[in-house]
């Protein structure tokens, strides 16, 4: 996990070294609609520490889906940083394309279109060139999870096939790190934060573990923790 006091101020980020390439989803797209709308805002505490919040929504577009969330973030020590990423889904979840810009000494960017399972990235970085590179899954249902922005875990909890349930293995793109891997998804069962019950969800790579603490009646993100960054997220 990297430093989340870093002035990347990555609080919670898959990481390129937790990440391999060799368990990739073996499962198939989901064909029924899995989305739901929502809109609400998180707020983020380091070790206990208000530091930031996020407001996003899902919501219904042509014919699919946009998902849409900005971090405002201010760690000791760090520079403030506002971190916006757009997100366009099939009704399945499958990614049709994705946009992020972070704000904070410079501005930094990326748009990322998916198709057949090759996401095309074209990275704007202040000052410097545009650089193009294209990652290869083998599944057009990947799982796009950036740095900060926590709504997509959101969109992840509704992908995950509840009927089924189960360790289920999904491709993952961390647009920010230009980093693929997978992640293993598990329901763990009904959990309980601050006197309420949730619907448990479990995300973990082979040394990060975040826990999803989800609506029973719907399955909408209400709280998320890492414990091993000392990070609590929850819907305000």
């Amino acid at each position: 996990m990297r430093n989340p006091l870093r002035s990347k101020i990555i609080l919670c980020g898959l990481t390129a070294g937790v990440l391999t390439l060799g368990s990739l989803a073996s499962q198939s797209p989901k064909k029924s609609p899995v989305l739901a709308a929502d809109k609400g805002k998180f707020t983020i505490q380091l070790d206990g520490q208000t530091v930031g919040h996020e407001e996003f929504e899902i919501a219904p577009s042509s014919g699919g889906w946009a998902a849409q969330g900005t971090t405002d973030l201010k760690t000791p020590d760090s520079p403030a940083t506002r971190v916006t990423g757009t997100l366009t889904l099939q009704p399945d979840g499958a990614p049709i394309s994705y946009e992020w810009t972070s704000q904070a000494e410079k501005t930094n960017g990326a748009k990322i279109l998916f198709a057949n399972g090759v996401a095309k990235i074209t990275l704007q970085m202040q000052g410097a060139r545009p650089f193009e590179q294209d990652l290869t899954f083998n599944t057009p249902l990947i799982a796009v999870l950036d740095n900060n922005l926590y709504y997509q875990y959101g969109v992840l909890a509704r992908v995950y096939d509840w009927a089924k349930r189960g360790t289920q293995s999904l491709p993952v793109l961390i647009p920010q790190e230009l980093t693929p891997g997978s992640v293993n998804v598990d329901a763990t069962g009904s959990v309980s934060a601050k006197g309420k019950s949730y619907d448990g969800l479990r995300v973990t790579t082979s040394d990060l573990e975040v826990l999803l603490f989800l609506d029973p009646s719907n399955h909408r993100l209400m709280r998320l923790e890492v414990p091993a960054a000392k990070v609590s997220v929850f819907r305000d």
